[in-house]
């Protein structure tokens, strides 16, 4: 198994002068030595399956109960944890997004806890575990897994004759139909505001927007790969065959309750997703691979998926470690995970799967989770984030949407988003060359 770095000088020495200010402000003392009551620990997480994990492990752990918080998406949530950090006053858990977990290293905000960790290290399929470690140490446990894929309305898709895409060249062809049948109706969103979309996409067409050699760091945010990738959605944006707009905003999610937003390329968790903004669709949308770049291969890369992190700040490291494992690793917090239409990351939850009746978004798909399957074995082996994600999120969401509003070239956004983060990087500490 490879094992990532995030060897520089500058990093490590952040890492170790946060951690060591960092008195520990998490969690309720009560019962930890000898106290009237149980440990409580602090839990940052979203998503709908975080409350059937929280309560599975409250009712099976009576001496460490679990205080379950909803601190926002992982952009939210990740900067939350960092001013928290800072105030020493973080949450014992939190739920970190992989592509967020090294600023969240290098910001003291994550906890390494290697020595809790050895004993589950072989639930997990060396790539995900890849995700959590670096420099040998561990700083967290996987909790899941996105590897890309395409929900689709499928009543939507009967209704006007078209067929699923199993390539991007289909997938442009598609939504022409789409176009042509109903004008009210598109078959999927540009979002500007997705940088981790884009970079998925991008990732599958062979990008790596960041690597690193001993100290050395590369950044390649505007490589070929990633310039096709944004030239492919160009196009379509400037022919009107697809729209370019936030998701999820009340004006997207009246458009999907419409039924004229026919498909959503995104990831495994989409579907619950879904779920949670039109649950009467519940029956009418279906789970398929993401269209391939190249006709015949099915790799896809991870859009999203996380890690439970115990943070700094918590006074209780080995139980919040015992936490972060047990609702990652058990078959009771696997079983939620699954109902809500999330994949696990574990060995046994992703067994399970196979078992379990499909989300309840999909209930008509018999084959939901065989097809799930079939899209995780095809993911990349490992992607690579930098330590400053979150800038590179930051400039991205700026630079695409003033692309859009402007009507400016989004190789042009590419650039700028590429040059903020070598500034960034280079202005921390880093040493950095361009891809």
């Amino acid at each position: 198994m490879r094992r990532r770095t995030l060897a520089t000088a500058a990093a490590a020495g952040l890492v170790l002068a946060l951690g060591a200010c960092s008195s520990g402000g998490g969690g309720d003392s009560a019962g930890a030595d000898g106290g009237d009551g149980p440990i409580t620990l602090e839990y940052w997480a979203w998503g709908t399956a975080q409350d059937g994990m929280v309560e599975a492990w409250n009712a099976a752990h009576p001496d460490v109960q679990v205080k379950k918080t909803d601190a926002g998406g992982s952009t939210d949530s990740s900067a939350k944890l960092l001013t928290a950090t800072r105030a020493e006053n973080a949450p014992d858990v939190a739920v970190v997004q992989y592509d967020t977990l090294p600023a969240m290293i290098v910001g003291g905000v994550a906890a390494d806890i290697s020595e809790h960790t050895a004993d589950v290290e072989a639930e997990f399929n060396p790539g995900v575990w890849s995700q959590v470690e670096f420099d040998g140490a561990v700083y967290g446990v996987p909790q899941d897994v996105g590897p890309q894929a395409m929900v689709y309305n499928q009543a939507r898709f009967a209704e006007l004759g078209i067929p699923v895409p199993t390539t991007w060249a289909e997938f442009a062809a598609v939504a022409e139909q789409v176009k042509q049948k109903d004008p009210t109706s598109t078959l999927a969103t540009f979002a500007p505001a997705e940088f981790g979309g884009f970079a998925a996409m991008a990732q599958q067409n062979g990008a790596q927007w960041w690597s690193v050699d001993g100290d050395a760091w590369t950044v390649s945010i505007d490589d070929e790969p990633s310039r096709q990738v944004a030239q492919y959605w160009q196009d379509l944006v400037d022919r009107g065959v697809i729209d370019a707009e936030p998701l999820l905003t009340p004006e997207w999610n009246a458009k999907l309750a419409a039924g004229k937003v026919l498909s959503w390329p995104s990831a495994l968790w989409a579907n619950g997703v879904v779920n949670g903004v039109v649950p009467e669709q519940a029956g009418q949308w279906a789970l398929a691979p993401i269209p391939a770049w190249q006709a015949g291969n099915p790799a896809v890369s991870f859009q999203g998926g996380s890690a439970v992190v115990v943070t700094t700040s918590s006074e209780h490291p080995e139980e919040a470690a015992e936490f972060a494992k047990w609702i990652n690793t058990s078959k009771e917090g696997s079983a939620e995970q699954i109902e809500a239409g999330q994949y696990p990351a574990s060995l046994v939850g992703q067994e399970l799967t196979l078992s379990s009746a499909p989300p309840v978004q999909s209930p008509q798909q018999a084959d939901y989770w065989q097809v799930a399957q079939r899209i995780a074995s095809s993911t990349v082996p490992e992607v690579s984030w930098g330590p400053n994600v979150n800038v590179a999120n930051s400039a991205f969401q700026d630079a695409f949407n003033a692309a859009v509003t402007d009507g400016t070239p989004f190789t042009e956004a590419l650039a700028t988003v590429q040059e903020a983060v070598v500034a960034d990087m280079e202005k921390s500490g880093f040493t950095v060359s361009a891809g």
